[in-house]
């Protein structure tokens, strides 16, 4: 079975790369991408863990880019490592001013936190300020955190700095990625008719259909936007692991829509032909 969409504590999952890798093993998982957002860390791990499983690893990254003033997903499976390291380099570093924001803000609510340390080439994410949150003892978990403080809208929540679809389409493609908009309904920066338009005119070569946070019907109606605009399909869990104070059972499992491995060859050829 097949797992397009993944995370590890290379950015906002709880998993290690290995970890991910054993778990995708245990559920059934015969290929698996590895999507960090804006940062390919977990690559060389997760390759050489499933080298003794016999797992297939797709690489993939989730680039965050920014349409009509909301964060809007890309993934980009297949990209050049070489290439696509250096210009992701500074998407990194919009994420630490990004969080250096969201302490400043968080500490102006009364919350104080200490800005977590992370490796080089891991992606800060909002994830990792919700558990300094709760380490400081402000709050008992990190689902809490959210709600109040960093989820969308929320009043310490900083916007994603400026990267366009256009720019962000463009990256993943000169890189030899191919460029699939994740999770489309979960944007909120306007219809999926009308954004999927601006996407396909900006170069998007795929549309992630299946999700968890899907229904049914949006699924039969993604199909059919795919089938309208020549779209490669694809599918995940979105997994990110256990949550990480264990208060939150995950809300998502590996394998848990089933998909199969015929989805995966179209995005080989694609990539090949970029």
């Amino acid at each position: 079975m097949l797992e397009l969409h993944c995370h590890t504590t290379c950015s906002d999952g709880t998993l290690t790369p290995s970890q991910l890798v054993e778990a995708a093993v245990r559920a059934g998982v015969s290929a698996l991408a590895i999507t960090d957002h804006d940062t390919l860390a977990g690559w060389s791990e997760a390759i050489a863990t499933a080298q003794a499983y016999n797992l297939e690893i797709v690489p993939g990254v989730e680039l965050s880019t920014v349409h009509h003033g909301r964060s809007l997903h890309i993934l980009g499976f297949y990209p050049d490592a070489n290439q696509l390291t250096a210009p992701l380099s500074e998407r990194l570093e919009g994420r630490k001013r990004r969080a250096m924001q969201m302490v400043a803000n968080l500490e102006a609510l009364g919350y104080p936190i200490e800005l977590p340390e992370l490796p080089e080439g891991m992606a800060l994410a909002r994830p990792h300020l919700a558990q300094a949150v709760v380490k400081a003892g402000h709050f008992q978990s990190t689902r809490e955190v959210f709600d109040v403080l960093l989820g969308d809208d929320q009043p310490a929540y900083v916007h994603y700095e400026k990267f366009s679809i256009d720019e962000g389409i463009d990256l993943l493609r000169n890189c030899g990625g191919v460029p699939v908009w994740a999770h489309p309904y979960l944007f909120r920066g306007g219809e999926v008719e009308e954004v999927l338009r601006e996407l396909v005119d900006a170069g998007l070569m795929g549309i992630e259909v299946y999700h968890p946070n899907h229904s049914p019907k949006q699924i039969r109606h993604l199909q059919a936007l795919g089938r309208e605009y020549g779209l490669l399909i694809t599918g995940g869990s979105d997994y990110h692991g256990p949550s990480p104070d264990g208060r939150i059972p995950c809300s998502t499992q590996l394998n848990m829509l089933n998909l199969p491995l015929s989805l995966l060859e179209p995005i080989k050829q694609a990539a090949r032909n970029l």
